[in-house]
Parts: structure tokens; C-alpha cells; sequence
């Protein structure tokens, strides 16, 4: 659900803050304040194209920001989760236009793209009216929404996994099924593992022969300084360690003769020549275990080098190679088994199909009655809305895919005629953007609450209507507005009765700048707009009266079967 919108130096807005409830919104003002502002202001947060002159006079940048409750929104959180870009049960949407034409935006505070944007406010927000960012004009949301109001969802789930494993099957054929190649394969194959099996080392076995060969390349350095640490601790010469060691545990014990308390430093002394004598002796057993053996190098070199090319040849690194092998195996064993598994997956297959089949078939028949009765429950709503005549149809077509799809056999198209003896055209093909607009209410009034968007904004719906049919229009989005939130900007005092909210726009001037204002109204001042709208520039007493019983009838019990 939409919370609030902030708009800075955005057109004729300074600033503005608006917070929104549940309910019905209704948007007035007069011809000109910049009523669809708050509509233009909500495309460009779901991702619309922005140019420069979206940027208030004389200032940098236009900024608009758009926050939104997502407790009843999980497509928005699933998708804000798979992107990387939740944050708790809220979401920010944030665009940026500057004066010289480029744009930013933000998801959560977040750098996000326009696709990102666009993608995230299609689970948030349907904006409906003067054709623009319409959901229902896309076929793919059509059949989505046949399938909402008809309750398929199970049906669908059973076809859509039927067909994800039949792709599974199919891909996996295809690559048991290689041709020519196949053989060629099987050869190639067998020749790396005949090499990796004679020369690929486990991680641990490369470790011991990189140290063997860093031992032997480095023999004559090893051995010249391990003979002259052992000159050092046990030489003839007479400052070996050993030697002076002696010497030190003589004089310690005449003195120790003489005072005690010098006997733990004796004992520490003792121990000290004990160690050295043992390290002198490890030394000049690792001395002689070392020996120059450039046949043995040169073996090791060559290893190594073997499993350096074989790295580069298979491009893993060498510790990888005996996995890398291992994974070779798996295919050889799987390619050389390829017939027989072939065998088996085409039998799967075709119960696959045999399945699909079926369950397309129940999912197809469930359409045709759903699309049957939508067609009459739009077709009826129509005619309430003021298109006399009009005809609503949801027209199935085969689809072209002839393999099993995870949609169905079938694509829907919407059709509608506005007037009597007119041929049904595609909605998406409807000129009139009131028609439209009222068309796309009667849509969303006969699949009441069947989507999970949640927000849904009208544009002019009220366009080319007024007396019943007006409040008939109120009635109908009132009632939509019982169970989604409901923007919508009017210029029909019937329609705006019946809003849960009321918001005025109002535009002034000092003569220098112009400036749009956003007012929620009070009881009292709402009913001063209502009469505004029913009777122009002087209100009268008839006038007020009227508006406050309009108001009062609007808070009475309407299509949607509450009272306020």
C-alpha cells in the first residue's frame, strides 16, 4: 500500500508531502492546478521515461519519493529479496531528474535501473487512464487475471510442472544425442583420462611433491647451511656454542659452592646445554640425510611441468585436476551408457506428454467457462458505467508453442466494443482513454481483489460521464477501494463523494512563480469542495446543502456492502 509521496521542484510543485490511507483517495481541483501531477509523479517512480521539463523553474532537479507498505505485497518482497534490495516491511522508491536531462533512482536507498524500477512497481502499483503503464493492456497480465478470477491456480501449478519436466527431459536427450560428435566424444574422453589418471595428483600428494622438488632444487644450500650451523653449535672452533655452554656450567657451579640461590639458574643452564646438544645432533643427522640428485630433480621438474600444461589444457588448477577427472569419468560412464538412457527418458517423455495433455485440457476447459462468465460480468458492469451496449469478451486462442508450455495450450485476448453493433477490438487497441479507463474499472470490479497489487490509481475516469452514471463510477470505485487502496483524480463532484480521503490541488501565484499546493481536506472544507464542483465560482447555501448530502449518502451503504 502506498503510505506517502514526496515531490520536490517537481513541475509547479515546490514541495509537498502527501501520506495516503486505505481506502478511496479521491484527487480534485480546478482545470489546470495539476490534479495528475500526483499521477505523473507515480509513473516516473515506476520507471517512465523523464525528460527536463519535468524540473520546476529554476532549480536543479525534481526529486520524487514513494514509500510503500508491503504486508499485503509478497510478490513486491519476493522480488525486493531475489534482487537483493529489502529492507524489513517497507520500501522506498526514489528518482531523481535533473535540469540538464539525465536521472537517478533508488530502491531502499539502493542505486537501482529503470528496469529494476519498472519491474518493482508492477507488483506495487497499477496506474489506470490516458493509456499509460496499464497491466491489463499486456496479454500476459490478461491471462493472469482470467486465471485469478477463475480460481486455476492449482490447475496451473500441475501444468506449469508437467512442463518444466518435459524441458528437463528434452534438454537432457539433447545432449545424450550429439550425432557425429557423439563418438568423438567418447574418444576425447577417453584419451584425458588415460593422461589425468597417470599424471593427476590429489591436493595432498601435489603438496609432498612440491616440497620434494623445493627440497632437491635447494640441496646444496640446505646442505652448506646446515654444516655451518652445526660448526656453530658443536665445532672444533672455541666458541661453540656447546663448548662455551660447558665452560658457563663449570664457573656457575664453583659459584653456586659458594652462594645456593644460584641453583635454578644452574638448572636452567644444564637444561639450555641439553637442548643445544640435542638440536646438534638433529642437525647432523639432517645433514647427512641430504645428497645432490639432479636425476631425481629433474624428475620432479618434469612432473610438475606435465601437471602445468595438463592446468592449461583443461583450464583448472593443478589441485583441481584429479576432481576435474573424476567429473570426466561421470560423462563417459553417462555417454557410454547414452542408448539405454535414452531409451528410458524417451518413455518418460511421452507419460510426460500424456499427462500434460491431460492436465492442459482441464486447465483449457476451466478458461472457456472463466472466460464466459467474465465477459458477462464485465459486460454488465459496462453498461452501469455509462457504455450502454458495450461488449466485454475474453477471447481464448491457441497457442503457437508445440511443445507443452507452462502457461497452457491457450492466450487470451481482451475485446470490448463501446457502442451497440460495433465489433469487438482488442482492449489494447481502444482509442478513448475514458473508455479505456472505465473499461479497466468494470475489469477490476468484476476481478475484485483477484491480483496482489495493491495499489491502483485512476486518471480521469470520469472522463466524458457525469449525473447517475458519475455516481455509479463513485460507487464502483468505492467499492474497489473496500478491498485495495484506490487513487483517484475526478472532476466529478459524484465520483469525489465517495472517497474514503479527499485531496485538493490548488495552484497560486504571486505574479513572479507559480505554485501547486496539496491539501487534505476536513469534513468542512471537503464539503466547500463538492460544492465548488457542483456550482462553479459562487457557492450557495443550495449548493453546500447539496454537496453535504451528497457526502452524507456517500458514507451510506454503497456497492461494496459497508457503511462508513
Amino acid at each position: 500500500m502506498l503510505q506517502t509521496l514526496f515531490v520536490k521542484d517537481f513541475a509547479i510543485v515546490g514541495e509537498a508531502e502527501i501520506g495516503f490511507a486505505a481506502g478511496l483517495t479521491v484527487v480534485t481541483g480546478e482545470t489546470g492546478a495539476g490534479k495528475s501531477l500526483l499521477v505523473d509523479a507515480l509513473l516516473l517512480l515506476a520507471g517512465n521515461r523523464a525528460d527536463a521539463s519535468v524540473v520546476r523553474h529554476g532549480s536543479e532537479r525534481a526529486e520524487l519519493i514513494a514509500e510503500f507498505a508491503l504486508a499485503d505485497a509478497p510478490a513486491a518482497r519476493a522480488w525486493l529479496a531475489n534482487e537483493e534490495f529489502d529492507e524489513g516491511d517497507a520500501c522506498q522508491l526514489r528518482r531523481v531528474i535533473r535540469a540538464e536531462g539525465s536521472s537517478r533512482a533508488w530502491i531502499n536507498g539502493r542505486p537501482a535501473t529503470l528496469t529494476q524500477m519498472q519491474a518493482l512497481a508492477g507488483t506495487l502499483i497499477e496506474i489506470h487512464g490516458q493509456h499509460e503503464h496499464q497491466a491489463l493492456l499486456e496479454r500476459a497480465s490478461q491471462l493472469a487475471l482470467l486465471d485469478a478470477y477463475g480460481g486455476h491456480a492449482e490447475a496451473l501449478a500441475s501444468v506449469a510442472v508437467l512442463a518444466e519436466r518435459w524441458r528437463e527431459i528434452a534438454a537432457k536427450m539433447r545432449a545424450l544425442s550429439a550425432g557425429e560428435d557423439h563418438s568423438a566424444r567418447i574418444d576425447l574422453l577417453e584419451h584425458h583420462l588415460d593422461e589425468l589418471d597417470r599424471h593427476a595428483l590429489a591436493p595432498a600428494e601435489l603438496a609432498t611433491l612440491n616440497e620434494t622438488h623445493q627440497r632437491l632444487a635447494n640441496a646444496g644450500q640446505l646442505i652448506q647451511g646446515s654444516a655451518a650451523i652445526a660448526e656453530l653449535l658443536d665445532g672444533e672452533g672455541e666458541f661453540a656454542l656447546l663448548r662455551l655452554a660447558g665452560r658457563a656450567q663449570n664457573e656457575l657451579a664453583r659459584l653456586q659452592q659458594t652462594d645456593a640461590r644460584l641453583a635454578p639458574a644452574r638448572e636452567l643452564l644444564d637444561a639450555a646445554s641439553i637442548q643445544l646438544g640435542e638440536t646438534s645432533d638433529l642437525i647432523a643427522r639432517y645433514r647427512d640425510s641430504l645428497d645432490l640428485d639432479p636425476e631425481r630433480l629433474a624428475e620432479a621438474e618434469a612432473q610438475i611441468a606435465k601437471l602445468h600444461e595438463l592446468s592449461r589444457k583443461h583450464r583448472v588448477p593443478t589441485a583441481e585436476l584429479k576432481a576435474h577427472a573424476d567429473s570426466l569419468r561421470t560423462e563417459l560412464e553417462t555417454m557410454r551408457g547414452a542408448g539405454e538412457q535414452l531409451v528410458l527418458l524417451e518413455r518418460e517423455r511421452g507419460k510426460i506428454e500424456r499427462d500434460y495433455a491431460g492436465a492442459a485440457q482441464i486447465l483449457s476447459g476451466a478458461r472457456t467457462a472463466t472466460a464466459q462468465k467474465l465477459g458477462t460480468d464485465v459486460s454488465a458492469l459496462l453498461d452501469e458505467l455509462g457504455m450502454a451496449g458495450g461488449r466485454f469478451e475474453a477471447q481464448l486462442e491457441k497457442a503457437e508453442k508445440s511443445t507443452p508450455d507452462a502457461q497452457g495450450l491457450e492466450r487470451v485476448e481482451f475485446l470490448v466494443s463501446a457502442n451497440p453493433g460495433q465489433p469487438t477490438r482488442a482492449l489494447r487497441k481502444v482509442a478513448s482513454g475514458g473508455e479505456l479507463s472505465r473499461i479497466s474499472l468494470a475489469i477490476e470490479v468484476a476481478a475484485l481483489g483477484l491480483d496482489e497489487i495493491g495499489t491502483m490509481v485512476f486518471d480521469e475516469v470520469d472522463a466524458g460521464i457525469g449525473g447517475a452514471v458519475a455516481e455509479v463510477v463513485g460507487q464502483k470505485l468505492r467499492r474497489l477501494g473496500s478491498r485495495r487502496q484506490v487513487l483517484c483524480v475526478t472532476h466529478l463532484a459524484q465520483v469525489a463523494a465517495q472517497g474514503h480521503q479527499h485531496l485538493q490541488v490548488a495552484k497560486s501565484s504571486d505574479g513572479k512563480s507559480t505554485q501547486t499546493q496539496i491539501e487534505l481536506l476536513d469534513a468542512k472544507t471537503r464539503r466547500g469542495e463538492i460544492a465548488r464542483m457542483l456550482g462553479g465560482v459562487e457557492i450557495t447555501r443550495e449548493t453546500l446543502a447539496h454537496a453535504k448530502q451528497m457526502l452524507e449518502n456517500g458514507r451510506r451503504e454503497t456497492g461494496d456492502g459497508r457503511r462508513d
